[in-house]
This record gives C-alpha cells, structure tokens and sequence, in this order.
C-alpha cells in the first residue's frame, strides 16, 4: 500500500493548489518527484561506484513514477 502514498500525494496537491489544471500538475508532481528523489539526488554516488554506470529506475521506482501517471489520468 505504500506505492499509492505518491500519486495519491501528487493528486491531493493537484486538486488543492491548481484545481483548474489537476491533472497536468500531478502528473508532474507524481513523475519527477520520484524520479528526482530516487535517481537524480543519488548521481554524486556515481563517482564512487566502480562500474561507473547509473541506472535510472527499478522496480520501486518504475511503480513510483508510473502510478502517479495512472491516477493523473483518472482525475482527467
């Protein structure tokens, strides 16, 4: 259950700071919200990795960042 907490996050703040325009605004928020969080915040670790290579995603964060899109598209 803890995957709705973002998209249902992301649409609660939607409808309440943009209700004219909801469901661009958290299909946004509940995009780049994870996806910044759990991708972009973490590139300094790249420099200590040995491989060198960043992978953008993974399990949790696929969910993440397709779930908001999902309940974007129910508020439309």
């Amino acid at each position: 259950m803890a995957w709705m907490i973002s998209p249902l996050l992301a649409a609660t703040a939607a409808l309440l700071l943009a209700p004219e325009h909801a469901t661009p605004v958290a299909l946004v928020a509940g995009t780049f919200g994870p996806l910044v969080g759990a991708d972009l915040l973490h590139l300094q670790e790249l420099e200590r990795m040995d491989t060198g290579i960043a992978s953008i995603g993974g399990a949790g964060t696929f969910d993440g960042i397709l779930f908001p899109g999902i309940v974007a598209l129910y508020l439309a």
